[in-house]
Formats: structure tokens, sequence, C-alpha cells
């Protein structure tokens, strides 16, 4: 276990039902009751910039910490800039991204418990994106709703519970962008990779920065020779240590164009 201290966005966001600001692209903001945590979570919707006059389905990207993904005035340190990226890319995804719950962030974004932090109610969370708010987001917005076309995203913890939901809900989700995943949290997360069904393998996408703290670049080379021995070729697992980079959101916000576009041209 790393005793580094892991942060906690104190901050509370003020729902303000229409994120209107210079679409396209467009991004929407809902409030879903989620019964398996007995709250409300504010939802940000970006639709891409031909959404509503394309009139066909779209793929999904759920993502977590959504105050950090297109708005520098709600993110902690820098947002992902997302929004911009996709259309820059000029990608037809939908992306649902989910807030993450300030002081509670730690007990929903994590599957199992820790000794120094707590946290364990990543299930309840998984069990909420995939049950509750997805068949949400299918009913509300032109969406495929298959494996295929539907992924799961996120750093640190984010990139925790994105791998435990992407094997836990094999059936939802067919890929994953893992960014400097925080596997030090638990040795579970190992377990649950070694008894996974490998038979139809999803997509994985794993960027560590060289340079981030602990154990996690140890962790995710521990990882990825786990998923190679279970048979993850090059065509369905791309893992990189960046050189140089640390644990923040500018790594992420620069490498979620590589990942985005590795993902599409594995398709």
């Amino acid at each position: 276990m790393d005793n580094f201290s892991y942060r906690i966005i104190l901050f509370a966001f003020i729902f303000s039902g229409l994120h209107a600001q210079n679409p396209p692209p467009e991004v929407l903001q809902l409030s879903i009751y989620a019964p398996q945590l007995a709250t409300e979570k504010n939802i940000r919707v970006l639709l891409p910039e031909n959404y509503r006059e394309s009139g066909k389905p779209h793929a999904v990207i759920y993502m977590h910490d959504a105050q950090n993904l297109f708005d520098a005035s709600t993110a902690y340190a820098g947002e992902w800039e997302v929004d911009e990226t996709l259309k820059r890319l000029s990608s037809d995804h939908i992306v649902v991204g989910i807030d993450h719950g300030n002081e509670k962030r730690i007990d929903e974004l994590t599957p199992y418990t820790n000794e120094a932090y707590g946290g364990g109610r990543g299930g309840a969370y998984a069990n909420f994106i995939v049950n509750t708010l997805k068949p949400v987001i299918d009913e509300r917005f032109n969406t495929y709703g298959n494996r295929k076309n539907t992924l799961i995203a996120g750093s640190s913890l984010g990139g925790l519970i994105s791998h435990y939901m992407l094997l836990t809900y094999p059936k939802t989700f067919g890929g994953a962008i893992l960014f400097s995943p925080s596997y030090w949290f638990s040795e579970k997360i190992f377990d649950l990779t070694k008894n996974a069904n490998t038979t139809d393998q999803p997509k994985i996408y794993l960027a560590t920065g060289s340079l981030e703290p602990g154990s996690t670049v140890p962790n995710h080379q521990r990882m990825v020779s786990l998923l190679r021995e279970l048979g993850y070729s090059t065509e369905n697992l791309k893992a990189v240590i960046r050189e140089g980079a640390e644990h923040n959101e500018a790594f992420w916000r620069s490498e979620f164009p590589k990942a985005m576009e590795w993902l599409n041209d594995h398709e």
C-alpha cells in the first residue's frame, strides 16, 4: 500500500439545467436519481456537432469526474478538453460524463475497501451507470446501445473503476480508456483480472506517466504482464508509459486524443 496522499475534490457544483456555452459541440446537463447510491447524480452529455442533423445512431463513451472533462471553470486543475478534442478528430461519439460525488468521490470510484482510505461503494456506482443511467441515455438519445459501441473511460480512481466495470459488465462495455489507474488501492483488482472471462476480449488503452508517484508505474507494468499472459494481443491492448508525464489533467488531456485515435483504428 502506498502512503502518498490522494486528492479529494471538495468543491460543490450547482446544477444549472443546460450548459449552452457556444455550441456546437453541445453539452447538456441532466439530474438523475441513483437509487443504488441514494442520491441525485449530475450528468453532462456531450452531443457531437452533427448529432441533430445526422439522424444516425452514435457510439457512447461513459466517463467519470465529469467536472474535469469540458469546462475549466468546474475543473480541479485544468480540463481535459474532451469537447474540443472530439470536434477536432471529427468524432461522432456521445460522451456521458458522471459528476464525481465531491467528498464521496473515493467511495464511489473504488469497488474495494482500503485500510487507509476506506472506499468500497464502487459496485453500487457501477450498478447505477449500467442499470439506471445507461437505459436513460439509450432512451433519450440516438445510440447504438450495444457492447461494441459502448466504452468506459477514466483516470486515477476513475481508471480503477473503469477497469473494474469493463470486466464486471463484459456484455455492456466493449472497450476502455484507463489513464493512471489506481491499481495500488486494492490487490483485488488483479484477482478480478486474473479470473475474468477472456473469450471475448474488450479493447483497452492503458497509459501511465513515467513520473507518477508510488507504485503506479510498477502496477501498470504488472497489469500489462497479466493481461498479456491472459492472451491480450497488441490488437486488443495498447499499453503506454508516457515519458515525462505526471499524475495530472495535463497528461490525461494530451493522451485522450491518442487513445481515441487508437480505439477508432481498432474497431
